[in-house]
């Protein structure tokens, strides 16, 4: 028996069946009788069985008809369902996309867009596995995200890359280092300053680090954590200085409840960047949420990653 049966016999003999009129098939698929006639002959001999025998007023299935018509319907419902589907991720009214991104990316720069996002797609699903840049960038390659959100420094060798936001690091302090508000720093008083910042697995952290060592400092630090919130509630009870990214601490330095410490070498600023995978194709979902971010354009060119343009720099280096 060939096994290799074109699948629009199998459409053309559901019709049949549900019509219980090869005429009535015919007008419903809008194809000549003879032909619907046809492909139920050839369907028969390629089965090597007949599925239909004359009835008064049109066709009835034989016994074999019946069997094989019990499943051919649920595939052909199937495809149908499958078929819709498509069309309703295609038209952007259900699917999921998949981001990374740590608290302080989709804090201080993605959420405003996922609100903007929800309230034009609402049908859409948004999975943020939240972790540091490592941890996203790992996600990245294996698969398990359509995009994320990280901060610079990192390898960026095997992603499109797309820089959205500056990002600068500062020390803040409490009252009891009062003493130093005025002063300009050397960057080497860190070494004698207990320092709070955040663990080694992050991409702030590893930079920082980096940076300083380049300046001949190394970080000893009394107290490493996981979230930069945490270092802020940590400084304001004058359990240390704070190594953060400014945005966190902006609103207790304005209410002077904390305040930056100043030194004679600015930390260098760093970014916020769209990392995309380059064997990974996404789903228009997430395309439709680039475009939002602005970005759908610059992520599809190879000639935008930001390696060429020397705006990431490598934390092997």
């Amino acid at each position: 028996m060939n096994r290799l049966i074109n699948l629009e016999y199998y459409r053309i003999f559901c019709e049949v069946a549900q019509a219980g009129s090869i005429t009535a098939a015919a007008g419903r698929l809008c194809i000549s009788q003879p032909a619907v006639s046809q492909t139920i002959r050839q369907l028969e001999d390629g089965l090597g069985s007949m599925l239909f025998v004359r009835a008064q007023k049109g066709v009835r299935l034989t016994a074999e008809g019946e069997v094989l018509y019990s499943f051919v319907k649920k595939g052909m419902a199937q495809i149908r369902a499958g078929e819709e589907a498509f069309r309703s991720m295609i038209d952007l009214e259900q699917g999921e996309i998949r981001i990374g991104a740590s608290d302080m990316t989709l804090r201080f720069y993605l959420l405003p867009y996922l609100e903007r996002f929800h309230r034009q797609y609402p049908k859409i699903k948004v999975k943020v596995t939240n972790g540091p840049t490592p941890e996203t960038l790992r996600f990245l390659r294996e698969g398990r995200i359509d995009f994320g959100i990280v901060s610079s420094p990192f390898d960026s060798g095997q992603f499109r890359v797309f820089p959205v936001r500056k990002a600068e690091d500062c020390v803040i302090a409490g009252r009891q280092f009062a003493h130093y508000r005025d002063r300009v720093l050397p960057l080497s008083e860190l070494e004698r300053l207990p320092v709070i910042c955040l663990e080694q697995n992050t991409s702030t952290r590893a930079g920082t680090d980096a940076w300083l060592k380049q300046n001949g400092v190394v970080l000893c630090p009394e107290f490493e954590l996981a979230t930069s919130d945490m270092i802020v509630q940590f400084v304001r009870r004058n359990l240390g200085v704070g190594l953060i990214v400014k945005d966190f601490a902006a609103e207790y330095v304005e209410s002077k409840e904390l305040f930056y410490l100043r030194f004679e070498r600015p930390f260098p600023q760093r970014e916020f960047c769209i990392a995309s995978s380059e064997k990974h194709i996404m789903s228009r979902a997430a395309r439709a949420l680039l475009h939002i971010l602005g970005q759908e354009e610059a992520s599809e060119r190879p000639e935008s990653r930001t390696e060429e343009k020397g705006l990431v720099q490598s934390a092997k280096k």
